[in-house]
């Protein structure tokens, strides 16, 4: 049981894949829109029972209750050997040294 004031993630469907729009490409068309929403939990609520959550923007959304506490994850993408050396470069041109690369 999660406790009414626990910050959470939930997840409501805005269009089910019937509904899409007609002119999205196929593979997006074939699953529905969903929407995560971050907030404090507003009723105590069992993972993956219908939650409702108060947003820092003053909104109420309503939905299935995904994750306690989330977590923000940022990914820039893979590694990119050109995009290190480029700071290597930069250091050696604008301090006269660098790591060694």
């Amino acid at each position: 049981m999660v406790k009414s004031g626990t910050w959470v993630s939930i997840r409501s469907t805005i269009l089910e894949a019937g509904n899409r729009a007609a002119n999205i490409p196929e593979d997006t068309a074939n699953v529905p829109l969903d929407m995560w929403v971050k907030g404090y939990l507003v009723q105590d609520c069992d993972l993956g029972g219908l939650a409702t959550v108060h947003t820092v923007t003053g909104r109420v959304e309503t939905g299935v209750l995904e994750e306690v506490q989330p977590t923000t994850v940022v990914n820039y993408g893979d590694f990119v050997p050109e995009v290190l050396q480029i700071g290597v470069t930069v250091r050696k041109i604008l301090f006269g040294g660098g790591c060694n690369g």
